[in-house]
């Protein structure tokens, strides 16, 4: 005894208002400016939102709160430097190396755009649905 072949779904085969709710998010999706693909990624979003207080934090109270190693943590704070959002300042405390970060001006504009960019989705997305 063999399977039964699967039967390719089509579009008629859905639902129609799973079709006509993708339609929707789709549009509302549109009418969204994009994300800023820097802040974006899971670490760097954690960076800069641990950074948004206004504190100046260390690599280390980074690393722990964050959860993530020390060359990760480098690279995405790098990343962020890089783009003009966070500076890191490194020096010695006796023969101990001290890096600490902390959020620019710029920094600050951009995750408050990015909130206002999810903030936007979001209320784009309650609208579509209530038509729905």
């Amino acid at each position: 005894m063999g399977a039964r072949p699967r039967r390719k779904i089509v579009e008629q085969d859905r639902p129609k208002p799973a079709r006509a709710l993708e339609a929707i998010a789709g549009e509302a999706a549109e009418s969204v400016p994009s994300l800023d693909a820097v802040i974006h990624e899971r670490a760097r979003l954690a960076i800069v939102t641990a950074l948004a207080t206004g504190d100046a934090r260390s690599h280390t109270e980074l690393r722990d709160l964050l959860q993530l190693t020390d060359g990760n943590l480098s690279v995405h704070a790098r990343k962020l430097e890089e783009a003009g959002y966070v500076t890191c300042t490194k020096e010695f405390a006796g023969r101990t190396p001290r890096t600490t970060y902390r959020l620019t001006a710029a920094g600050k504009r951009a995750f408050d755009r990015y909130l206002a960019h999810l903030e936007g989705l979001v209320n784009a997305m309650r609208t579509a649905v209530s038509r729905f």
